[in-house]
Parts: C-alpha cells; structure tokens; sequence
C-alpha cells in the first residue's frame, strides 16, 4: 500500500495575528509578490499543492508554485460577528462568550462555527486523502490545522497546540494517520 502524505502548511503571517485579532480576509504582512516560487524547492518531487480560498492562504501558496487548488474545506474558522475583533476586546465586553467557546467546543458564541463542526468539517477532508497516495501541501489556517491534529490525535488538546505562521506539519496514512515532525533542511539535501 502507497502512503498518502499530506504537509499542512500555515500562511505566512497576516497584521490580524500580530495585533491578536480574530481574521478577515486580509493579506499577508510579507511583499509575497516579489518572494512568488522561492519556496518552491522546499519538497522533492511534484507535490498537490492546495490552499484555503482565503487572500492569506493563496499568497502563501504561490511561495510554493503556480498550479494551486482552492479547497473549501481548508478554510478558516466562520468566527461570526467576531471577524477582525481584537481577543483583549473580547476579553473586557465579551468575557463569558470568550470563555464558554474556549472551553465548550460544541459552543459558538459569535453566531459562526463552533471548534466541533471546524474539527467535523477537516476529518471529513482527511478521509476524502486516505484513498488518494502521494504528496499533498496544504497551504491553510492555525484552526484548520489544529483540527486536523485533533482528529489525527484523537483527543482533546484542541486548544493547546500554538501554529506559527509558516510552520509546516506533515501527516501520512498507511493504514492509520500518523503524525510526523519534518526537520528544517528541504528534503534531499541531508
């Protein structure tokens, strides 16, 4: 049986993480443009590049070459009348919505999708991968990948996985997914 690998990349870095904002559509921080393709070399090979509808994810995945697939279901949480809304903000008018949503995932405060129907949503993704061998880059959201651990883990640590801006997690199916720390170097170069 051919393994299915599956990178799940996080956009570059958007002015809404750096101000500890909810997102909107918003682009990202970097001059994407004139950095188009330089990461095109990371993987070896010709992977299936994929990336969220979101500007943030598409200009993240033209870092990694021209012929991208748009997913729906590699976009971000609906966070509702929360979108661009600053978490200190939530945190002084809003305290109790903030923390019954952080701490009940069936829960969505902000009239959009709550962490459960997100983590439904990206293990319904994942099991449309398991037939499909071969090499996947997932360019998407810090929530997105998130879910996809959890399902991955099958557990409740939602909430304390941190995704950084351009951090990359690779997973592979042979039977079962399993979780697989890449190293910093692009492969083929070790």
């Amino acid at each position: 049986m051919q393994a299915t690998r599956l990178t799940l990349m996080c956009h570059a870095r958007t002015v809404a993480q750096k101000l500890a904002r909810f997102p909107t559509n918003e682009p990202l921080e970097m001059d994407w443009q004139s950095a188009r393709g330089s990461r095109s070399a990371r993987f070896k090979g010709s992977p299936r590049l994929m990336c969220a509808p979101e500007l943030r994810t598409r200009q993240t995945a033209g870092l990694f070459g021209d012929r991208v697939e748009i997913v729906e279901a590699l976009r971000d949480c609906d966070f509702g009348r929360w979108n661009g809304v600053r978490i200190s903000d939530l945190q002084k008018n809003e305290p109790e919505g903030l923390e019954r949503w952080i701490a009940d995932p069936d829960s969505a405060p902000h009239g959009g999708e709550s962490v459960a129907q997100v983590v439904e949503r990206v293990a319904a993704w994942l099991k449309t991968l398991q037939a499909t061998p071969g090499h996947v880059v997932a360019v998407t959201h810090p929530f997105i990948i998130r879910a996809a651990l959890t399902t991955v883990l099958q557990g409740s640590a939602f909430n304390l996985i941190d995704v950084e801006p351009l951090s990359a997690i690779e997973l592979r199916f042979t039977g079962c997914w399993r979780l697989r720390l890449p190293g910093g170097e692009p492969e083929g170069t070790l």
